[in-house]
């Protein structure tokens, strides 16, 4: 290796070293702030003199002569505290502001800047002029009591070979690069499981074949039968064994990434502190759970709406010390952290023990910004919209709108979504729930808008088929009604901006979850539930709209990953603007039949028939009622008996064939008369079918209406 690629290698390496050191500087200066007991001060001090030596050595190996001699008064600095034996809050500030210059000068350093003219190199003359404060005098007590020993800091040692071997730093990108490979060698497993299925099919279908085939090719058919089903056999066995090897390796590379929650909280105290004392307020930070294995990317996406909620904490949920003493509360307010783990997704609760949301502030700013206000604990998730502050000032902190709203933007970016709950004077807890892994997922695959969509499992709820009684309209929304609640409904075509297909008798539906919120998305069709690779969108999206990444399918196709808190919001706020089910058919008007017969058994049977097959019927005894009631309420056929009083059938026919309005009117003669003139005599009066009641069929008669009108 050649000196400058190994000048960069010994500087990234240093860079990496550095972030560390800075992290437990911090925390220790943190821990000695707080006045612990004489062992305690002992033990920080020679931690943080391990530390700055530990810095200064590297630094003087990378040839950073700023940052060698900063620490070197540093060291200084920190023996002069130990010997005062008390620290002071000058001395503490200055050892925060030089961890605070020695993290800048890291960032300008990867970014290959001089650190001439840097925080750090102003720091200098500060530093030295504290190496040459005056002691302050003992008093007689403690010059009475012997004095431990300066701590030296002690040499850099290498790591010793355990039972387990050296250890090896990797870079997170070799890491990242790793876990990508697993994700693909696990869909690659996923994807033979078709390949297995598609051999089993083969399988069969050579079987069928070689039993149509029979004589003398039956024999070499039957040969690569078993051929076949050797290979299909083998086939399933190589997949089982991938799908276990890539299981492992998979499992293996996800504890390599992974990092205690601790760590992702390390600068959130010395954050805290330092608002805290800009505001005028007291806290405390605390960790529950800190040694949770979590991701690392994880990890990583969570630390800035973590750092944006502690801050949120201090400068909106605590009260100042002289509030807390009047409500009965120590002076000291407490923000706590906590992870736990839920099935496959992980529960990171901020809270504090400050003065809880106030529900009236929040519900003002939302009506004066034309926000919908729904009176109710659901209000408080307004806070999260761009723009809506309760600050009474902007100040360099707060008062703007975008702390909260970047926090859920974030939040989501991670498949994941946070929620608010709180007691007024008691305080406010925010809770982040993202999935546990960001590289693979169990997703529903679903249709809208002739597209292939993917839903994280987990965030599904229950799947359904919408019947129209279940639907309600509610000031314009469409919502599912439950025995619980109403639902808010919309379609996955008219929240993405898809067209809208043709409307089905039953959608299928899911009922998606996010947080306590939840929301109904009809879809096309449910395809399958599958586990797929997922990729990012990329530097270049910085948001996709409804959509957090891509699902890479087991066929290899690529599939929109949707963000279900996205969908939730949007189908919240929908306006009924399609149909969501077909417009019932109209009903076709019942054809009216004007029955005529004298006889009341006859007529109940007749009219029985014709009202089962859907037909209006005007019972009449005879003719001349017949006559009368069609020219009062007219009908769409006549069907009559021959043989009545006043006015028979033949009568009645010549009537209706005489008649401009009802002259072509279908009439259908039924009548016991089965003579030829009878019928001839029907014909030529103009009737339009005769039939005779002795071979009677209900199946003739209603036939012969179908075809006559």
């Amino acid at each position: 290796m050649d000196r400058d690629r190994l000048a960069l290698a010994l500087m990234a390496t240093f860079l990496e070293e550095l972030e560390g050191h800075v992290a437990a500087l911090n925390r220790d200066l943190l821990a000695l702030e707080k006045a612990p007991s004489p062992a305690r001060t002992e033990e920080l001090m020679t931690s943080l003199l391990r530390t700055v030596h530990s810095v200064k050595g590297a630094s003087r190996a990378v040839s950073e002569g700023i940052i060698e001699l900063a620490c070197h008064r540093l060291e200084e600095v920190l023996v002069a505290v130990h010997r005062g034996g008390r620290t002071s809050p000058e001395l503490m500030e200055l050892c925060f502001a030089t961890a605070d210059a020695l993290d800048d000068a890291g960032r300008r350093l990867a970014q290959k800047q001089s650190l001439e003219g840097s925080p750090l190199d102003a720091l200098l003359p500060r530093l030295e002029e504290a190496t040459h404060a005056p002691e302050p005098k003992p008093t007689a007590a403690k010059a009475a009591t012997p004095k431990a020993p300066v701590p030296t800091p002690p040499p850099v040692e290498a790591p010793v070979p355990g039972p387990e071997g050296l250890p090896v730093r990797v870079s997170a990108q070799k890491l990242d690069a790793l876990l990508a490979r697993s994700g693909e060698l696990r869909v690659a497993g996923l994807r033979m499981e078709g390949r297995v299925e598609l051999m089993e099919t083969v399988h069969e279908e050579l079987h069928q074949l070689r039993l149509r085939l029979g004589g003398p090719d039956e024999a070499a058919a039957r040969r690569l039968e078993t051929r076949v089903a050797q290979l299909g056999r083998a086939l399933a066995t190589d997949r089982r064994t991938l799908l276990q090897a890539t299981a492992g390796l998979d499992e293996e590379v996800r504890r390599a990434r992974t990092l205690p929650f601790a760590e992702t909280c390390a600068g959130l105290e010395r954050s805290g502190r330092d608002l805290a004392r800009e505001v005028g307020k007291q806290v405390r930070l605390e960790v529950h759970d800190g040694g949770l294995e979590l991701d690392r990317s994880l990890l990583q996406g969570l630390r800035e709406p973590l750092l944006h909620l502690v801050r949120n904490a201090v400068d909106h949920g605590l009260e100042t010390p002289a509030e807390r003493r009047e409500a009965g509360k120590p002076e000291e307010g407490r923000v706590t952290l906590s992870a736990r783990l839920l099935g496959g997704r992980v529960q990171v609760a901020v809270e504090d023990d400050g003065r809880g949301l106030d529900l009236g502030s929040i519900r003002e700013r939302a009506r004066r910004r034309g926000l919908p206000v729904l009176n109710d604990e659901g209000d408080a998730r307004l806070i999260f919209l761009s723009g809506l502050s309760t600050a009474e000032a902007v100040t360099s902190v707060s008062g703007r709108g975008v702390g909260l709203d970047v926090v859920r933007s974030q939040v989501e970016a991670l498949r994941g979504s946070v929620d608010v709950a709180f007691q007024p004077g008691q305080g406010t807890c925010f809770t982040l729930d993202v999935p546990l892994t960001l590289s693979t997922l169990r997703v529903l695959l679903v249709t809208a808008g002739g597209h292939t969509f993917a839903v994280a499992g987990e965030s599904v709820a229950r799947l359904l088929r919408l019947d129209p009684g279940d639907v309600r309209t509610v000031e314009g929304r469409r919502m599912w009604a439950t025995p619980q609640a109403l639902v808010p409904l919309a379609t996955l075509t008219a929240v993405l901006g898809l067209p809208e297909g043709t409307p089905r008798p039953r959608p299928s539906a899911m009922v998606l979850a996010s947080g306590e919120v939840r929301a109904v998305l009809g879809v096309d069709e449910v395809v399958a539930e599958q586990e797929v690779l997922i990729r990012g969108l990329g530097p270049r999206i910085r948001r996709g709209g409804h959509v957090s990444g891509m699902a890479v399918l087991p066929d290899g196709r690529l599939a929109a990953l949707l963000n279900p808190a996205s969908l939730v919001r949007a189908a919240e706020g929908r306006t009924v603007v399609s149909a969501l089910f077909p417009a019932p058919a109209e009903k076709k008007a019942r054809r009216r039949i004007l029955l005529a017969d004298d006889s009341m058994t006859t007529r109940t049977l007749e009219r029985s028939i014709l009202e089962s097959a859907g037909y209006d019927v005007l019972a009449c005894v005879d003719g001349q009622e017949a006559w009368e009631r069609l020219q009062a309420e007219g009908a769409d056929a006549v069907v009559s008996d021959v043989e009545m009083p006043r006015m028979d059938g033949f009568a009645l026919t010549e009537a209706v064939r005489g008649s401009p309005r009802f002259g072509r009117l279908p009439v259908v003669l039924v009548t016991a008369r089965a003579r030829p003139e009878d019928k001839a005599r029907g014909l030529q009066v103009g009737a339009s079918a005769y039939l005779v009641k002795s071979a009677f069929d209900q199946t003739h008669l209603l036939e012969t209406l179908r075809q006559l009108i």
